[in-house]
């Protein structure tokens, strides 16, 4: 009666979390508040101008949006991406707008993965630890999902050139997420330019969530559509994703987008039509303003660069600390991540995230069983109280 290729899915993330802790009373200190350092929803501040505009335009709710993105948001989209990236983007057949870069992420390969590579069943690449949506949609299309650890020893980023040639044949699609999540690791153009050439070699797409890209500690990360341009690949080789949830502090707007080769946004467009639910006419107005507008941008990262030298501070004497390049996570090692988050909530009242709730075990065993997830995303003075609690409790 119900498909048997989800019957065997662990229970998402945060419903494990709860499971593990909520049963447990925390030991608060006098005065104390429970510290959540668990979701990557961002706290600070969103554009003051967003309510205005939702207000001018709110006569838009009474229509249906356009299920694309309209031609102004769309090109504000393309303009950013040549501001940023120096990637040329055709804005109407080359952008779609996206109700949050999640759906664009699982939608782009139902549109996109064959039923079969080579005559064998597709297989789906995705780093481990990885976003839980690359999994879903690689089960969803019927293809075999392939998690590559990425370890410290790898710095942090999946080595997909180590693949061995019968994986690589029945390879369709490539998830890749850089600055990745939860490591905070940064993807450099040689990463990127192997990785296309990859493709190229064996014919299959990559899909770049790049939607940490704004918020990082020194360089800005190289964008993947760029160098497949200046590369020269198949302009449907690489698929770039975005969203405004992480760079201006709007994850309630649900406002994304994808940007690739016109034959394959063509096909993402068509199975949208059905299946879409596109962003409301007002909030593509926020979205529109959102993409021409870098103060509010560069305000958000100057708070996160800030967290980054207290999180460096407070963790300078731990073994293994590795600062993150990008993002909001720490990755912080400790013997067993869900034996560590749990003793942190009983005996400090923080909430942290096992890390192998975030990763799939392999014959090279599970990345993330050795590991918490971090959020830097609370007030900064909340944070750096999270961050001293961690340490001692776990550290000292």
């Amino acid at each position: 009666m119900f498909p048997e290729r989800f019957s065997n899915l662990p229970a998402y993330a945060f419903p494990r979390l709860r499971a593990l802790l909520d049963h447990h009373k925390p030991r608060l200190e006098a005065g104390s508040d429970v510290v959540h350092m668990t979701i990557g929803e961002p706290k600070h501040p969103f554009p003051d101008w967003v309510a205005g505009i939702i207000a001018e335009n709110v006569a838009g709710f009474n229509s249906y949006p356009a299920n694309d993105g309209t031609p102004e948001l769309q090109g504000a989209i393309a303009d950013w991406l040549g501001r940023r990236f120096g990637a040329v983007i055709d804005p109407a057949t080359q952008v779609m707008a996206l109700n949050g870069t999640r759906e664009g992420l699982y939608n782009a390969a139902m549109a996109l993965c064959p039923e079969t590579k080579n005559g064998a069943q597709p297989i789906v690449l995705t780093p481990n630890p990885f976003y839980q949506v690359y999994m879903i949609a690689a089960i969803s299309v019927n293809a075999e999902p392939h998690f590559v650890n990425a370890t410290a020893a790898s710095g942090h980023l999946p080595d997909f050139t180590a693949l061995p040639e019968d994986v690589l044949k029945r390879t369709s699609i490539a998830y890749m997420c850089s600055p990745a999540n939860p490591q905070g690791a940064v993807a450099p153009e040689a990463f990127w330019r192997d990785l296309i050439a990859l493709g190229e070699r064996y014919d299959f797409q990559i899909f770049a969530d790049e939607c940490y890209s704004e918020i990082y500690r020194d360089a800005p990360p190289v964008g993947a559509l760029r160098v497949a341009q200046d590369m020269g690949a198949d302009p449907e080789r690489v698929l770039v994703f975005h969203s405004l949830s992480k760079r201006s502090n709007m994850p309630g707007l649900r406002s994304g987008f994808v940007a690739g080769g016109p034959d394959s946004i063509k096909r993402i467009k068509q199975l949208r039509a059905y299946s879409g639910a596109p962003l409301p006419l007002p909030l593509q107005k926020v979205a529109e303003r959102a993409w021409a507008d870098e103060t509010h941008v560069d305000e958000n990262r100057a708070l996160y660069q800030e967290k980054y030298r207290i999180a460096d501070e407070v963790f300078a004497n731990v073994q293994g600390y590795q600062a993150p390049e990008a993002g909001f996570f720490l990755w912080l090692p400790v013997e067993n991540g869900e034996e560590a988050a749990l003793k942190l909530w009983k005996e400090t009242g923080v909430r942290v995230l096992p890390g192998e709730y975030l990763s799939k075990d392999t014959d090279q065993g599970n990345p993330g069983k050795e590991y918490i997830r971090v959020a830097m995303v609370a007030p900064k003075d909340e944070m750096q109280r999270g961050l001293i609690k961690i340490r001692d409790c776990l550290f000292a």
